[in-house]
């Protein structure tokens, strides 16, 4: 099965530039940072107050209000966005043996943001005013077990915590579970609510977020030289991925192959990258060769572009290292929706797909006065009608993780 291919026939998101795949294309199209003032809480004391923030989901669209009540908001988003991504593929959960679907999930903190707040609960009025759905909401393999509850689906489960890599962990991680014949169909992506107090305000401390509080939405500008760090966000997104031969057998519409995947590890910081670059370029290399492609062959890359000082440079130097001086149309599109940790690789590899579907490669948002040191052919200003054959989606995560996604043109 190493040989059989892997192709994209559904998307399903919940971002704060659109719900839905039409939604977020159309919120990628428009150019407009969602980055505003947060309002999920009073960020007094706190250096950034400025936040991605999703400000239309009811999960009530999606599930029954019982279900919604046995859900925190991560789980929530994340099975929407599958919900949604299903209907786009058109696939019915009855139409395959449950057993040959598995569903693989990334996310950075999980569920802990419910947590967070159910401690404030516990504090103020003890044990009795706590949530009885807490010790099963937290854990970060909530997800895609509700997910899995929801569908029906019994393949192979699993929701990893790469930091802000988990989500093109995942979709990695599903494509090999097709190719090695452990599924025929896959459900991969991730999902992230972090907007509360601490776990934004860990952030905060660590100094590595936007202070632009009253300019928000041209806080979040990757590769731009007046960057002053990423902008949280929140959000999910899921891939339907499945064996080609499936897609073809059920007359699927396919928006492009996963051709292959990467991942190492810096194993030198747990917040800073590796500034040689040096493993993520071997990410890099990594997911190409198993895509079976060369560096000639990418026509695309949609970057991590965190918005970080040290990051967005370090990445700069990797693409230098593997292209040489070839020019490679870069977009970094973290200015439109900020940082959603480990959602962040889903959304990309979404917009990925989209880019090349549509012939359209969208420009790097607040990008005004490239960083000299990036050297690179950043797509600035408007986008470029190109339809490139392959592309790539880089993710990056604390802890030193480099994750690579390569996609092939339908």
């Amino acid at each position: 099965m190493a040989d059989q291919r892997v192709v994209v026939t559904g998307i399903g998101a919940v971002t704060p530039i659109g719900t839905g795949v039409k939604q977020l294309w159309d919120g990628v199209q428009t150019g407009k940072s969602a980055v505003k003032a947060i309002n999920r809480f009073v960020p007094e004391g706190l250096r950034s107050q400025i936040a991605a923030q999703i400000e239309d989901f009811d999960p009530l669209q999606y599930m029954d209000k019982k279900r919604a009540h046995r859900m925190d908001r991560y789980s929530q988003l994340a099975v929407s966005a599958g919900m949604l991504a299903m209907r786009d593929a058109a696939f019915l959960p009855t139409s395959i043996e449950p057993e040959r679907v598995g569903i693989f999930m990334g996310s950075a903190l999980g569920g802990i943001s419910y947590a967070e707040e159910q401690c404030g609960n516990y504090y103020s009025g003890g044990y009795r005013s706590v949530s009885p759905t807490l010790g099963f909401s937290v854990f970060g393999g909530a997800s895609s077990c509700n997910m899995a509850m929801e569908f029906g689906f019994t393949g192979p489960n699993e929701t990893n915590a790469m930091s802000c890599a988990s989500g093109a962990v995942a979709i990695g991680r599903g494509m090999q579970a097709i190719r090695r014949g452990e599924a025929d169909v896959v459900i991969a992506g991730g999902a992230e609510a972090p907007l509360a107090p601490l776990s934004f305000g860990a952030f905060d401390m660590l100094r590595a977020m936007s202070t632009r509080n009253e300019m928000p939405d041209s806080a979040s500008r990757p590769f731009d030289k007046n960057r002053d760090g990423f902008v949280m966000g929140e959000g999910a997104s899921v891939l339907v991925m499945e064996s080609e031969r499936h897609a073809r057998a059920r007359g699927a519409r396919i928006y492009g192959e996963v051709a292959g995947f990467g991942l190492t590890n810096d194993a030198f910081h747990m917040s800073a990258p590796l500034p040689s670059g040096s493993q993520a370029a071997r990410a890099v290399r990594l997911a190409l060769a198993s895509a079976d492609m060369s560096p000639d062959d990418i026509g695309y890359i949609n970057a991590h572009g965190s918005s970080t000082l040290l990051n967005d440079v370090t990445e700069s130097r990797v693409i230098r290292q593997v292209f040489g001086d070839r020019p490679v149309a870069v977009s970094g599109t973290k200015g439109l929706y900020g940082h959603p940790l480990g959602a962040s690789g889903a959304i990309e590899a979404a917009i990925t797909l989209l880019s090349m579907y549509n012939g359209w490669l969208p420009p790097t948002t607040n990008l005004t006065e490239p960083d000299p040191e990036a050297e690179i052919d950043l797509v600035s200003g408007s986008a470029r009608p190109e339809r490139p054959d392959a592309a790539i989606s880089n993710s990056y995560g604390f802890g030193g993780v480099n994750a690579v996604l390569a996609f092939r043109r339908a």
